[in-house]
């Protein structure tokens, strides 16, 4: 048995430890309100702190900030990197302060979306005077501070649209409550658009062929972490390294949560695919037999 003085050393020592030890940090993701981004991010939250334990706050803000807060270590991730285009120029700044953690889905693209029942195929078809009007010079976009946002600008110039047409910028939902309306009246409307959205399964739609290809090709999306985080919370981690959904799957789910809810579409996606969420977490697997 010890001895008063040497359990006394021993509590002593126990406590010491103990106080120095850091508590369990939280995993901080940020995310902007993007369709995609809104369903993958709360995604990833459910999984870590259901199946991995641990705590998940969520920072929304816009693109920029996010790529300067993983940069800065003020965010430890980001779930909505585009790469190799849309969001090049944020990544060009940051590629050194920031590691990746693997592509979440593939296949992605960006592009100007009208309703099926337009009469135009290309972007060079809105530069008749008379299409000019039927859309009131506007083409609808997102956010100001978003890739596609800044590829369309490039689009209007490349394309000579500048002297007919004006890219409004609103937000992700400004952009989906304006196509609804029009969509609603059968009237003419030209969005600035990506997939995966669940706007692909609510309504008829189309992209315009893009002959410059200005709004570039087929996208991945990257998982983006600190510098340090696989070294401080490796669990976390490689169970977002392993995350990756197939874009049908994706784009089906996006449109489960207009229907119902981010979070009831969270539960219907992790209760229909039990063995891929498993392998995320644990890396197994799923047994062939």
């Amino acid at each position: 048995m010890l001895n008063h003085s040497k359990k006394t050393l021993i509590a002593a020592t126990t406590a010491v430890t103990l106080a120095a030890s850091p508590a369990a940090a939280e995993v901080e993701i940020g995310w902007t309100a993007w369709s995609d981004a809104e369903f993958v991010t709360k995604l990833a939250h459910q999984v870590l702190e259901n199946r991995v334990g641990e705590e998940v706050t969520l920072t929304q803000t816009g693109i920029a900030p996010q790529y300067q807060g993983v940069a800065q270590g003020d965010i430890d991730v980001m779930l909505m990197s585009w790469l190799p285009s849309t969001h090049a120029d944020y990544m060009d700044r940051v590629e050194d302060e920031v590691v990746s953690l693997g592509i979440l889905y593939d296949h992605a693209r960006l592009g100007w979306v009208v309703p099926t029942y337009m009469n135009v195929d290309s972007i060079n078809d809105l530069k008749s005077q008379e299409m000019a009007e039927k859309l009131d010079g506007t083409i609808t976009g997102i956010d100001p501070g978003a890739g596609l946002t800044r590829l369309s600008k490039k689009a209007i110039k490349e394309y000579g649209l500048g002297e007919m047409y004006n890219l409004q910028t609103s937000s992700g939902a400004g952009m989906t409550a304006a196509l609804e309306r029009a969509v609603r009246r059968e009237e003419p409307i030209v969005v600035t658009g990506w997939s995966p959205h669940w706007k692909f399964g609510a309504y008829d739609l189309k992209y315009l062929k893009d002959p410059k290809n200005t709004l570039g090709s087929f996208e991945r999306i990257h998982a983006i972490a600190r510098q340090g985080f696989y070294q401080d919370n490796i669990d976390a981690a490689m169970t977002l390294a392993r995350m990756w959904i197939p874009l049908d799957d994706l784009q089906a789910a996006m449109y489960d949560a207009q229907e119902t809810s981010y979070e009831e579409a969270v539960d219907t996606y992790i209760k229909n695919n039990e063995a891929r969420v498993h392998y995320w977490v644990t890396g197994e697997m799923p047994s062939q037999g």
